[in-house]
């Protein structure tokens, strides 16, 4: 409760605590672009199912990066921070809402990937769901197995760049 004047607030905050998601699925895409969504990510998700999902491209990779509402807002809260008068600012926002859709599960428990996405993700019948945190990234089958193949091979260098600091990156 705020007091201000004679005017009383009351104010209510929940806390939100931030999704670390698990897990690999591997689905089909129907014609239409539905997916079932695997019920491991929906018992994962089901204090914010009913709020939605945010669906756009992956900034470096060849797929699409599902948000789970709550995490998309504190994404946005970083790039609202971005000066929009400064050039590339802007640039970098234009290019990374680029294709952002709003989307939800149906009844039947399904998550409709836009035709646009599923264009530029290059997603045939065969995807995968893989968890990434607090996102799901959902790839086409082929290229999601290329791109672990491709970068497998010196994984054990890049964890020891990124996770063998004692510092964790923090100068």
């Amino acid at each position: 409760m705020v007091k201000c004047g004679n005017l009383v607030l009351h104010l209510h905050f929940e806390t939100y605590t931030m999704i670390n998601l698990f897990g690999v699925h591997e689905q089909k895409v129907d014609n239409k672009g539905r997916v079932l969504f695997p019920s491991a990510l929906k018992r994962q998700l089901s204090q914010v199912l009913v709020e939605g999902f945010v669906l756009k491209r992956s900034v470096f990779e060849k797929c699409l990066e599902l948000y789970p509402m709550p995490e998309w807002q504190n994404e946005m809260q970083g790039v609202n921070k971005l000066n929009r008068f400064v050039r590339k600012n802007n640039d970098f926002i234009r290019l990374f809402m680029a294709g952002v859709k709003v989307v939800e599960l149906d009844e039947a428990g399904r998550l409709l990937i836009p035709k646009d996405l599923i264009q530029w993700a290059q997603i045939s019948k065969d995807i995968v769901l893989a968890s990434s945190l607090n996102r799901i990234e959902i790839w086409g089958k082929e290229l999601y197995e290329a791109s672990l193949a491709a970068k497998a091979e010196g994984f054990s260098d890049l964890a020891e760049d990124v996770m063998g600091d004692t510092k964790n990156g923090e100068e």
